[in-house]
């Protein structure tokens, strides 16, 4: 699935290819449990993420994903599809981090990313900031986590 208005293909995108309001679809990716299981095991394990048995009696029913790599896969979405090839220049961070619903073993990932605002540096006029709204979706449509991203772009033109 995508849906997108940029005009720029991803490998020639630059700050001015991304516009203030616009809402870009982008999609997917599948958790497998083997995945969930691995990531549990090696960067959280509690036992609702590595162990489908136990996982049943705990407050989620069954097996879900670390928020850690419910983030990690949209990064992956993130990164093949919205953020540029050729001008980023990394991000200073991430902002309100929320894991809405959990993540589960056969669900089909897609993401929304609504560009919330731009501006051009004026220290250094080859760059600017783009400020985003990025919420994870399943197969259902639900929105099963958001966050605000800010990533630093280099600009096509110098002003």
């Amino acid at each position: 699935m995508t849906n997108s208005s940029f005009s720029a293909p991803i490998d020639d995108r630059y700050f001015e290819d991304y516009v203030d309001g616009a809402v870009h679809d982008f999609g997917s990716i599948a958790v497998k449990e083997s995945e969930v299981v691995d990531f549990a095991k090696r960067f959280d394990p509690q036992t609702f993420h590595m162990n489908p048995e136990l996982a049943k009696h705990s407050i989620y029913g069954g097996l879900i994903a670390s928020g850690w790599h419910s983030a990690s896969l949209m990064m992956r979405l993130f990164v093949e599809h919205y953020l540029s090839h050729v001008a980023s220049l990394g991000s200073p961070g991430v902002d309100e981090l929320r894991w809405l619903k959990p993540v589960r073993p056969g669900d089909v990932l897609s993401l929304r990313v609504t560009v919330s605002e731009t501006s051009r540096s004026r220290s250094k006029p080859d760059r600017g900031i783009v400020h985003s709204y990025v919420e994870t979706l399943n197969q259902k449509g639900e929105v099963v986590m958001t966050m605000k991203a800010l990533n630093f772009l280099l600009c096509r033109k110098t002003l």
